[in-house]
């Protein structure tokens, strides 16, 4: 199966370690797997890599929307690598929601504490 971040990488070989526990070695690597934790409805996943100083209520994140996402693509990335502590990435994912079609066109900050990246928050 295709990862849903549209890495061109099957779920096995991409996202899918990330969220079974393996630290992702980028911001950009972040992004994606929260992507696609978003598709796969993941909400423990996303509480975990939402940094401790704006992360919502878990309860919340466990109970999402029901948007059925439609793509992803990444605008660009800045920093963020592996030896960086802090990224940019900035995305637009489509998304259905009933009949209506969006788009969240998002530049989102990260940090890197401790080894592992964390989602900070995102302007849109």
């Amino acid at each position: 199966m295709s990862c849903h971040c549209q890495s061109g990488k099957t779920y096995n070989q991409c996202c899918r370690p990330y969220h079974d526990g393996k630290a992702a070695p980028t911001a950009e690597a972040l992004m994606r797997s929260r992507y696609s934790a978003y598709v796969l409805r993941n909400g423990a996943y996303l509480h975990r890599s939402w940094h401790s100083s704006t992360r919502p209520n878990k309860k919340g994140l466990m109970q999402l929307p029901p948007l059925a996402w439609l793509g992803l693509e990444i605008v660009r990335a800045e920093q963020g690598g592996e030896q960086d502590t802090a990224g940019i990435v900035e995305f637009s994912a489509r998304y259905r929601e009933g009949e209506q079609t969006g788009e969240l066109h998002e530049t989102s900050r990260f940090v890197k504490e401790g080894g592992k990246w964390y989602y900070v928050d995102g302007n849109y």
